[in-house]
């Protein structure tokens, strides 16, 4: 029988290559028609939405129940084969790629929203229904799932599973704050409730925690119950440019003090609203600052968030900002947020390749980060544009490679990383805030944490997973 190894920090992995006899077996547990074996299987799922790391499956299967995952898990336990499982690939740190073969499991065909409880304010859906479809369903009902991640085709089971923020995290928190409960799969094919619609629970350990932010190592998620908030019936944008990104970032924790609750505080520069305005083929608002803040209110009376916004209005003046643009217009709105959501692929479509850097530091280090990204950037003679999440100190820096050649790219790449982690470590940091560990960042993870609490994370992937076998290779090993 061919075997195939994958070395790791902590062991060589052995694993059994699946033949033809294997996917016949899955036939009889998946109907043929969403089985794809070898060449069948497309070059899109052996990557993610960043595309750094390539590896394809050896099996992709389309499944859609619990029932069928549980039966494929089985039949992977028994004979040593890996299992990633993939919703719509929009992860940016390889987690969802196959990078020791095996089975992929596709989960976007598990899409559908199984109930809405207005009493309870939840909703229980299936672990393949996209964000804004979600958003929108409740939404029709007069009711609010708040995190809100700039990605809105990742899906549910894929936000659960990377613990993502988000613009309104500021307010609203992330999701863990909104996971009641959840239905899981675990790598020897058990299924289990965890959590439900209660609204405390303290009863032993939270394992319904421990799954989220996972990034699929432990179980596979194929329902949840998501509390829902009654939909704050106004809403409010501000647009404010300061002549400096160092006087706006340090305008943030004292607008987060003030008595005013934005919703949202993000960060923008210049040069990313100008790769948005060309990637787009629109206007944005205003272009004439080298910075900005952009905040959202929200609440039940016009009252409220006016009072709110004339406070940090002024806040912001008495700070230095040029000016404090009310969005109000649709036109306006539409032009400011349709620009802040495609940050991410306006400036991937300016260079040739890039990575990103998804780290965390406290909100009154965001200023201090981002004045060492910009050194970092003349040192090394190499573009990294940032912008984020200023309210909660989330930020997104991209490293680009523009002409650099192969060998020049992953050296000037590795030394930015090796810098820009050490910084983030220095100013009470973390590795990242929404986008996880997965394959890529799995070294700064570890340099981190040290060898105590990265061997707490494997006793608990063991505990779960003896084998091995659910998405290998990733975030502790």
């Amino acid at each position: 029988m061919e075997k195939q190894t994958k070395q790791t920090n902590t062991a060589i992995l052995t694993y059994r290559k699946l033949t033809d006899a294997d996917i016949v077996k899955i036939k009889k547990i998946v109907p043929a028609e969403r089985v794809f074996y070898g060449t069948e299987i497309s070059a899109d799922y052996s990557r993610d939405e960043m595309g750094g790391i390539t590896c394809m499956p050896e099996a992709l299967i389309k499944v859609q129940t619990t029932e069928e995952i549980s039966a494929i898990m089985v039949y992977a336990n028994q004979h040593t084969i890996p299992v990633v499982v993939r919703g719509s690939g929009t992860g940016l740190v390889g987690a969802a790629v196959a990078v020791c073969g095996g089975i992929m499991l596709d989960t976007t065909l598990m899409n559908h929203i199984l109930e809405l409880d207005p009493d309870n304010l939840t909703v229980t859906v299936e672990p393949g229904v996209l964000l804004m479809e979600l958003s929108k369903f409740v939404e029709d009902h007069d009711l609010f799932y708040p995190p809100d991640p700039g990605e809105k085709s990742a899906t549910i089971g894929g936000n659960i599973s990377t613990n993502a923020g988000g613009m309104r995290a500021v307010k609203y928190g992330v999701t863990r704050d909104y996971v009641r409960g959840l239905t899981i799969v675990m790598p020897n094919g058990e299924v289990m409730e965890l959590g439900g619609k209660v609204v405390k629970n303290s009863s032993g350990y939270s394992l319904k925690d421990l799954i989220i932010g996972s990034e699929g190592t432990l179980c596979i998620i194929t329902k949840a119950i998501l509390k829902l908030l009654p939909l704050p019936p106004k809403k409010l944008s501000a647009l404010v440019p300061f002549n400096e990104m160092t006087t706006a970032l340090k305008t943030v924790p004292k607008i987060i003090k003030s008595k005013a609750t934005p919703t949202a505080v993000e960060f923008m520069e210049r040069p990313t609203i100008l790769f948005a305005e060309e990637y787009l083929g629109k206007r944005f608002p205003d272009t004439s600052a080298p910075a900005y803040l952009l905040l959202t209110f929200d609440g039940m009376s016009q009252e409220i968030i006016e009072n709110q916004f004339k406070l940090v209005a002024d806040l912001c003046l008495a700070e230095g900002a040029k000016d404090v643009f009310i969005v109000d217009t649709e036109e306006r709105q539409q032009s400011v947020w349709s620009a802040r959501n495609c940050f991410l692929e306006a400036i991937k479509a300016s260079t040739t390749e890039m990575d990103e850097c998804d780290v965390v530091v406290p909100r009154n280090k965001v200023a201090d980060f981002i004045i060492y990204t910009h050194q970092l950037a003349k040192e090394l003679d190499i573009r990294i544009p940032s912008f984020g999440h200023a309210g909660d100190g989330n930020l997104h820096v991209y490293v680009c490679r523009d002409a650099l050649d192969e060998k020049v790219w992953h050296e000037k790449l590795s030394r930015a990383f090796d810098l820009m982690y050490q910084k983030s470590v220095e100013l009470a940091g973390l590795v990242s805030g929404e986008h996880g560990i997965g394959y890529a960042k799995r070294i700064y993870m570890k340099r981190q944490y040290g060898e105590g609490q990265v061997k707490l994370m494997r006793s608990i992937k063991a505990a779960f997973d003896p084998k091995n076998i659910l998405n290998p290779g990733k975030v502790c090993e």
